[in-house]
């Protein structure tokens, strides 16, 4: 595991600029995003074994030998409105709650998108799935235990790929609502 650094903000330096340049083109939409907003972040490389499908649980087992806590690691998960599809990010130990998750974003009810639409509608595979950057930016709630840290990961958009920002740069950079939406930890 290794730091991929790819920082952007209002205090970039020219050989810094440069790097960012670099990083910018062969990165992900979610990284591509956080770097033309400006928004500070670091990339984080994990191994992904290609056998594991618990993407999450991975990620947070990976991570904690970097000094991450499971419940700092958010997993990005697409569920189906009356009216279309959305984002729920918590963290990775929990579950969400759909009926929490429908009342955050104004309906009455959510069930989980089926992988082949939400893959269809981001632009990124099952287990890479990124609230940034995203096919069409889709509605977005991000649960409000996310703001107890400085620092949050969640998908830059490939499996072995999380993005480390502030939690108030991935709300506005998802233009994101906050609401007690997991469960269980």
């Amino acid at each position: 595991m290794h730091a991929v650094r790819s920082r952007a903000g209002p205090k970039t330096n020219p050989g810094a600029l440069s790097r960012l340049f670099r990083v910018a083109r062969a990165a992900t939409p979610a990284i591509a995003a956080l770097v033309a907003a400006g928004i500070q972040h670091d990339v984080v490389r994990y191994h992904h074994d290609p056998r594991n499908d618990s993407f999450g649980e991975e990620a947070a087992a990976q991570l904690a030998a970097d000094g991450y806590v499971a419940e700092q690691v958010f997993k990005t998960l697409v569920i189906a409105l009356p009216k279309g599809l959305a984002v729920a990010v918590v963290p990775v130990p929990t579950k969400l709650s759909l009926k929490a998750a429908a009342a955050a974003l104004g309906v009455a009810r959510a069930e989980m998108a089926d992988p082949a639409a939400a893959q269809r509608s981001t632009g990124y595979v099952v287990g890479g799935i990124s609230p940034l950057g995203q096919r069409k930016p889709l509605p977005t709630v991000i649960d409000s235990s996310a703001l107890r840290f400085d620092k949050v990961l969640c998908s830059a958009g490939k499996r072995g790929l999380d993005i480390v920002l502030a939690p108030a740069d991935l709300i506005r950079a998802t233009d994101a609502v906050t609401a007690e939406i997991a469960v269980g930890a």
